[in-house]
């Protein structure tokens, strides 16, 4: 896509089965008899725009993560930190050397589209930062600390945020060292960027690029997978 340029994907897949209820950690769980977490790394070791993927887990399963990807040729595994935005510097700090874009996406998001990864490129190419995003399908009200109604946005500039989440790779690193600076993060790596005072621009995500984190999206899921394999 662009022969000039070196992207590295970051997959951050360090997250519990709290939510989902499980006894294991929801990446591993199967999707339609595969591990999410190995279905999500596969759209970008498939991706002709992509030249690397750092994989991020916790520590005592970077072994595991080998097993699941021991033939994958550009793929990298390190270990994460304490909270995500630890885990997300890590694989920031672990790009090739040659790396000018980097991506950052959730390991259960596992229905990420080849025309996301390629957009997000081209437009964090273009202006620096881009975030995959829809627009909100509810009215969003914005509330006091005691639960009062105070605002209410306009729908359509409100937009629910996805990943992945895409930068040139001076423009993250920067925002990671005023954020440890300041010791203020966000909940997403773009807010870092935000923080720095860069400008972020919002990348046409999909309805169907969900986070699997409860029961009911992995049923969700394997409505989504069943419907791509039929079309």
């Amino acid at each position: 896509m662009y022969s000039d340029m070196f992207c590295s994907a970051i997959i951050v897949a360090g997250g519990s089965g709290k939510r989902m209820g499980k006894p294991i950690a929801k990446q591993y769980l199967e999707l339609c008899g595969e591990p999410i977490i190995k279905r999500t790394v596969d759209v970008f070791l498939n991706s002709g725009a992509i030249d690397e993927v750092i994989l991020v887990v916790p520590e005592g399963d970077v072994d595991k993560c080998r097993e699941i990807f021991d033939t994958a040729d550009k793929i990298k595994i390190t270990a994460g930190g304490k909270e995500r935005y630890n885990s997300v510097y890590n694989g920031v700090t672990a790009v090739n050397d040659s790396c000018n874009i980097i991506l950052i996406h959730d390991g259960v998001r596992p229905f990420v589209t080849e025309s996301i990864i390629n957009s997000s490129i081209g437009n964090a190419v273009k202006y620096g930062a881009s975030i995959a995003a829809v627009k909100s399908k509810d009215t969003v009200k914005i509330c006091d600390e005691n639960g009062f109604v105070v605002s209410t946005p306009l729908r359509e500039n409100v937009y629910s945020v996805q990943t992945p989440q895409t930068f040139k790779r001076e423009i993250i690193e920067k925002s990671f060292e005023k954020a440890f600076e300041s010791g203020v993060f966000g909940t997403d790596d773009a807010t870092l960027a935000e923080n720095a005072g860069y400008r972020v621009f919002i990348t046409e995500g999909s309805y169907e690029n969900i986070k699997i984190t409860t029961p009911e999206d992995l049923i969700i899921g394997e409505k989504i997978l069943e419907s791509r394999m039929e079309a």
